[in-house]
């Protein structure tokens, strides 16, 4: 992704980043030295890139088959995995007999660690397509699966959508 770097003379201390326009722009104080700039900037750009959500079906393909690895050593590949504009009711979707995974574009707004829950959900009715125990332990293997349900949760209660 293309860099910008954005003086302030108002900044004093602080350094943040965003993406914006699939630019990443890094805030920086007007007073830092241009080796400083260059560290904060690399530390920041891979902070931003770490954190980031896949953004193509591509990318979230490979997501979701690094999390089937790990959390599944790899037995639950998907055959495809890409984003939905039309899931209006659901966070994801699973059809289990062809192994297609559909995630909701509403999740691109949300914390990585959530959209990693909803494709290891998913990715576990690869194995049972009910909610059953069996189904939730296979889910419970990634350690933040609670906290990302109750997420989730409250998000699907402002919006009136489903978790499944």
């Amino acid at each position: 992704m293309e860099t910008r770097v954005i003086r302030s003379a108002r900044r004093r201390r602080t350094i943040s980043a965003r993406v914006r326009g699939g630019v990443i722009e890094v805030l920086v104080p007007a007073g830092l030295t241009r080796r400083e700039e260059e560290t904060w900037v690399e530390r920041m750009r891979a902070r931003l890139l770490r954190r980031r959500i896949p953004t193509t079906d591509a990318e979230l393909q490979r997501r979701a088959v690094a999390l089937a690895e790990r959390y599944f050593g790899g037995a639950l590949e998907p055959s495809s995995v890409r984003w939905s504009a039309g899931q209006k009711m659901r966070w994801g979707s699973c059809t289990p007999e062809t192994g297609t995974i559909r995630l909701s574009q509403r999740l691109g707004d949300f914390p990585r660690w959530v959209v990693d829950y909803v494709l290891v959900h998913e990715l576990a009715h690869l194995r049972y397509a009910g909610h059953g125990p069996r189904f939730w332990a296979l889910v419970n293997r990634y350690p933040l699966a609670e906290r990302a349900r109750g997420y989730l949760l409250a998000k699907g209660e402002a919006e009136g959508v489903d978790e499944g």
